[in-house]
């Protein structure tokens, strides 16, 4: 490629042509492709690169804490998870009905990572997409408020697609939480999706609110059109903790992989580490008795 092609090609903001034209080329006198299908290589070959960079500024603008994608998932661990339920929802079909979805457990049983997964696939699919814990949320409005800038916080809230509210329910909010909350879910009712996670049931939301009337307004609105989705069982967390701490009790007892010790303080060290399986055993899940739109574990609600 001459220097002349190469000045055109980035003159025209072409570089994703740019970067594999020279392979193109010589696919192109080796297989006698037509100008027509040599064009139709290199023009796939730029959107390609474009979509690519697209999709990793929309990730990186959705703000993900801590992105996996349902590839990633370990689904043996709790095979009462609603995989099928779970597939369903990564196509996207509830953003495009503007439906919303809560995921209810106690903690480390995967909310976060499936509602982060599903907000993947949206940006995959074109949407827009923002992450953000209940507690990130209601920081915002509280400090955009003094700076009497409240309008441009609520608009950033307002124009995902699909907004990720995450962690209800893991400690107590502050005063005029509910109010925030409100305003939002109001607002995105029936025009944007939302998906929220929570480890407490939905008759605590009052009191983690310390609004009882804006708590019963959320919920009526959001439940109206949502996908409530009970996760039970034990943690994820713990489960993977515990299979390393398995790993590491292993080594120890091999004496090929273990090193001989040379103090009594080392010998001493050899002692299998306590496994966390089991930790949360006893901990009951949270569940919507007693909400409007309850269901039971696994199942979908309208």
């Amino acid at each position: 490629m001459n220097d002349i092609l190469q000045n055109l090609l980035k003159q025209l903001r072409l570089s994703g042509l740019l970067s594999t034209l020279e392979v193109r080329l010589h696919e192109a006198a080796a297989n006698q492709l037509s100008h027509r299908d040599f064009l139709e290589l290199i023009l796939h070959d730029e959107l390609a690169v474009r979509n690519e960079r697209q999709l990793g500024r929309r990730v990186k603008a959705a703000n993900f804490r801590d992105l996996k994608t349902l590839d990633q998932f370990d689904w043996s661990f709790n095979p009462a998870i609603p995989k099928k339920l779970i597939f369903e929802l990564a196509t996207c079909k509830f953003v495009r009905q503007r439906r919303d979805v809560l995921f209810l457990g106690p903690p480390g049983v995967g909310k976060s990572f499936l509602a982060q997964a599903l907000g993947y696939h949206a940006i995959k699919a074109g949407f827009l997409v923002l992450y953000r814990s209940v507690f990130d949320l209601v920081r915002d409005f509280l400090h955009d408020e003094l700076l009497g800038d409240g309008d441009k916080i609520l608009a950033k809230y307002l124009k995902p697609d699909l907004l990720l509210i995450d962690d209800m329910g893991m400690k107590q909010l502050p005063k005029r939480s509910g109010e925030c909350l409100f305003e939002i879910i109001l607002r995105r009712y029936e025009t944007r999706s939302t998906i929220m996670t929570s480890n407490r049931p939905l008759e605590d939301w009052g009191k983690l609110l310390g609004d009882v009337p804006s708590a019963t307004a959320i919920l009526d609105r959001f439940l109206h059109h949502a996908d409530l989705i009970e996760l039970k069982g034990k943690s994820y967390r713990l489960n993977h903790r515990s299979d390393v701490n398995n790993d590491a009790e292993s080594e120890l007892d091999d004496p090929k992989r273990r090193g001989k010790p040379t103090s009594k303080d080392e010998a001493s060290s050899d002692s299998k580490p306590a496994s966390a399986k089991g930790a949360l055993s006893d901990s009951k899940p949270a569940t919507g008795a007693g909400a409007p739109h309850g269901s039971t574990g696994g199942e979908r609600k309208p």
